[in-house]
Protein backbone atom coordinates (compact mmCIF):
# COMPACT_ATOMS: atom_id res chain seq x y z
CA UNK A 1 0.00 0.00 0.00
CA UNK A 2 1.48 3.39 -1.01
CA UNK A 3 1.56 6.48 1.20
CA UNK A 4 -0.93 8.18 -1.13
CA UNK A 5 -3.35 5.27 -0.67
CA UNK A 6 -2.98 5.38 3.11
CA UNK A 7 -3.53 9.16 3.15
CA UNK A 8 -6.62 8.82 0.95
CA UNK A 9 -8.03 6.06 3.17
CA UNK A 10 -7.44 8.14 6.33
CA UNK A 11 -9.12 11.19 4.78
CA UNK A 12 -12.04 9.06 3.60
CA UNK A 13 -12.56 7.77 7.15
CA UNK A 14 -12.03 4.12 6.24
CA UNK A 15 -10.02 3.25 9.40
CA UNK A 16 -11.31 2.43 12.87
CA UNK A 17 -10.14 4.31 15.93
CA UNK A 18 -7.90 1.36 16.87
CA UNK A 19 -6.33 1.30 13.41
CA UNK A 20 -5.70 5.05 13.51
CA UNK A 21 -4.11 4.65 16.96
CA UNK A 22 -1.83 1.97 15.56
CA UNK A 23 -0.82 4.22 12.65
CA UNK A 24 -0.06 7.08 15.08
CA UNK A 25 2.07 4.77 17.26
CA UNK A 26 4.01 3.58 14.20
CA UNK A 27 4.67 7.18 13.08
CA UNK A 28 5.84 8.18 16.59
CA UNK A 29 8.17 5.18 16.70
CA UNK A 30 9.58 5.93 13.24
CA UNK A 31 10.19 9.59 14.17
CA UNK A 32 11.94 8.55 17.37
CA UNK A 33 14.17 6.11 15.49
CA UNK A 34 14.98 8.77 12.88
CA UNK A 35 15.96 11.20 15.64
CA UNK A 36 18.20 8.60 17.26
CA UNK A 37 19.90 7.84 13.95
CA UNK A 38 20.44 11.56 13.29
CA UNK A 39 21.78 12.08 16.79
CA UNK A 40 24.35 9.31 16.33
CA UNK A 41 25.55 11.00 13.13
CA UNK A 42 26.15 14.29 14.96
CA UNK A 43 29.05 15.43 17.09
CA UNK A 44 29.94 18.73 18.70
CA UNK A 45 31.27 20.97 15.96
CA UNK A 46 29.14 19.38 13.21
CA UNK A 47 27.74 21.83 10.67
CA UNK A 48 23.96 21.48 10.41
CA UNK A 49 20.98 22.97 8.66
CA UNK A 50 17.34 23.22 9.86
CA UNK A 51 14.13 25.13 9.19
CA UNK A 52 12.40 26.90 12.08
CA UNK A 53 8.84 25.71 12.61
CA UNK A 54 7.97 29.12 14.08
CA UNK A 55 9.29 31.38 11.32
CA UNK A 56 9.83 29.03 8.37
CA UNK A 57 13.34 30.42 7.99
CA UNK A 58 16.20 28.09 7.06
CA UNK A 59 19.15 28.28 9.48
CA UNK A 60 22.71 26.98 9.30
CA UNK A 61 24.87 26.55 12.38
CA UNK A 62 27.27 24.50 14.47
CA UNK A 63 26.34 21.87 17.07
CA UNK A 64 27.45 23.03 20.53
CA UNK A 65 25.67 20.48 22.76
CA UNK A 66 23.95 17.12 22.34
CA UNK A 67 21.32 16.41 25.01
CA UNK A 68 18.75 13.66 25.36
CA UNK A 69 15.89 15.43 23.54
CA UNK A 70 17.45 18.45 21.84
CA UNK A 71 20.60 19.46 20.02
CA UNK A 72 21.85 22.99 20.76
CA UNK A 73 22.87 24.75 17.55
CA UNK A 74 24.78 28.05 17.41
CA UNK A 75 23.69 30.20 14.48
CA UNK A 76 24.48 33.78 13.52
CA UNK A 77 21.18 34.74 15.19
CA UNK A 78 21.83 32.93 18.48
CA UNK A 79 21.39 29.51 20.09
CA UNK A 80 18.58 27.15 19.11
CA UNK A 81 17.43 23.92 20.78
CA UNK A 82 16.36 21.68 17.91
CA UNK A 83 15.12 18.05 17.81
CA UNK A 84 17.71 15.82 16.12
CA UNK A 85 15.18 14.68 13.53
CA UNK A 86 14.94 18.26 12.17
CA UNK A 87 18.69 18.59 11.54
CA UNK A 88 20.59 17.87 8.35
CA UNK A 89 24.38 17.55 8.48
CA UNK A 90 26.12 19.70 5.88
CA UNK A 91 29.70 19.90 4.65
CA UNK A 92 29.88 23.69 4.13
CA UNK A 93 32.30 25.42 6.54
CA UNK A 94 31.73 29.03 5.41
CA UNK A 95 29.46 30.19 8.23
CA UNK A 96 29.35 30.86 11.99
Amino acid sequence: MSIQTVNAEILAGNFTNEQLGSIIDAVKFARSRLGQMNKRALSIGSNVNFTSTKTGVNYTGVVTKIAIKYITVKTVGGLWKVPASMLTVIEDHEFA
